[in-house]
């Protein structure tokens, strides 16, 4: 069987294919229209971010018996197509939770001690001790809004730090993630909006759907505290970005760190240029070589075993 891997993995992954007997392709930079091409010829395909597997590409996959995401998201895919055609599609939820929990929290950290102003303007020869006076995190409240792999990890650190935790989910597993919540030591609210109004840190946790679409938008950024910081390091239109560039220039929150775009790259030249109370990173908090390596060994397996079968 001959499997397609279209964005860069680690070679520990390949390994596991080529210990399994699979013949592998590796076409990193592959554009979509070979793609569209190409994927007939393929068995199975492995992806990151940077491919979109459309519609009109599945079209063509004839071949094609299983799609494995070497990460957590599956917006870039067009599963209603995929389910149509039979093509399996597997991920890695588990593999970033350690490796964006610590990320998310460094961001919190970094907004919290004013960290990256002190840094760039240190680096500009000037010395405004005064102005980077923050507060620590021991007692505040971060309101966690999704309660997967990853917001699990960052409730535990942060309840260590001393934070209190407040959690607003759905709770896709039910009375057991409710138990669990309460047993690490949050507390749990049935609406998203009080959480808002009480946390002085959000940090969001959900994936992208149209029932999550600007589940940040303009009313809601109204609720929170004038001191409340936002985190994103899930998905990029969870935000209405416009709507929380407004508030930021209007100082009604505190600040917020993004990771995540509506578009990648980031083109939003207003977003871009406003640095008084806003973090910018491209994407990255998936970006440890830990979390690299189990992605790609964890598809690797999941993909083998499917094929195998």
């Amino acid at each position: 069987m001959k499997i397609l891997i279209s964005d860069k993995l680690q070679e520990e992954g390949i390994k596991i294919f080529e210990d399994n007997g699979f013949e592998i392709v590796k076409k990193f930079t592959i554009n979509k229209e070979e793609l569209k091409k190409e994927i007939g010829g393929y068995d199975g395909i492995v992806v990151r971010s940077r491919t979109k597997l459309t519609a009109d590409i599945l079209e063509n996959a004839k071949n094609l018996k299983v799609i494995g995401r070497a990460g957590v998201g599956l917006d870039n895919i067009d599963r209603k197509k995929a389910d149509e055609l039979n093509i399996e599609v597997l991920n890695t939820p588990e593999a970033p939770a350690v490796s964006v929990a610590e990320f998310a929290l460094g961001l919190i950290l970094t907004l919290a001690r004013k960290i990256s102003y002190a840094d760039r303007t240190t680096h500009e020869a000037q010395w405004n001790k005064n102005e980077c006076l923050g507060y620590t995190l021991n007692g505040k409240k971060l309101g966690l809004v999704g309660f997967g792999n990853i917001a699990k990890h960052l409730a535990k650190i942060t309840i260590a730090m001393g934070m209190n935790v407040g959690v607003y989910s759905r709770f896709s597993k039910g009375q057991i993630a409710i138990d669990e919540a309460k047993e690490i030591g949050c507390s749990i609210y049935s609406s998203i909006d009080d959480l808002l109004k009480d946390a002085q840190v959000i940090s969001l946790h959900l994936p992208s759907s149209p029932q999550t679409e600007n589940i940040i938008n303009e009313e809601r950024i109204s609720l929170m505290r004038k001191d409340a910081v936002i985190i994103n390091t899930a998905r990029g239109n969870l935000i209405d970005e416009k709507a929380l560039l407004k508030a930021l220039k209007n100082k009604s929150i505190a600040g917020a760190a993004l990771d995540v775009y509506r578009e990648e790259p980031l083109k939003d030249q207003e977003l871009i240029k406003f640095e008084e109370n806003l973090i910018l990173t491209p994407h990255i908090a998936s970006q440890s070589m830990e979390n690299q390596i189990a992605a790609a060994t964890m598809i690797a397996e999941k993909m083998s075993d499917f094929l195998k079968k």
